[in-house]
């Protein structure tokens, strides 16, 4: 994640929240009425795996990577941890493969400007991603991710 870094964290944050909300359900947008596992398939890139970890009547947690092998034990990236708050509409990145959670990095709620910074890079790279698999035209079905 670059260096980039907006003036507004704050409005930046929401806004970019609200965005990845838009984005997810136009990616998958039976994302609500999926089961535990989906994948996304298109031509020429690798399949793109959710897992659904937690579903409540207004917030769902789901695990978002690409798969850049054809077995299981291979490489699943990046990896990204999602809880999306369906009242609100908003989606915001919990943690990713390469950066712990938030509430582990900045345990110290006095800390306020670094964590929105963390959480805004977090979801920054959300965002451009799935811009990326909305280019790419990924198509999700209810499957096991063990299938290939």
């Amino acid at each position: 994640m670059g260096q980039l870094r907006p003036i507004n964290t704050s409005l930046c944050l929401e806004n970019i929240c609200e965005t990845n909300y838009q984005k997810l359900f136009r990616l998958i947008p039976n994302l609500c009425v999926l089961d535990k596992t989906a994948v996304g398939r298109t031509d020429n890139q690798p399949a793109l795996h959710l897992d659904i970890l937690e579903r409540n009547p207004y917030t769902l947690t789901i695990e978002l990577s690409h798969c850049f092998t054809q077995q299981l034990s291979e490489l699943m990236a990046p990896a990204v941890k999602i809880r999306i708050y369906l009242d609100a509409q908003l989606a915001e990145v919990i943690r990713d493969h390469d950066r712990p959670a938030v509430d582990r990095v900045y345990q110290n709620p006095g800390r306020a400007v670094e964590i929105q910074e963390y959480k805004w890079r977090l979801n920054y790279f959300l965002q451009k991603w799935l811009d990326h698999c909305l280019k790419n035209q990924y198509e999700f079905s209810n499957s096991s991710r063990y299938v290939m």
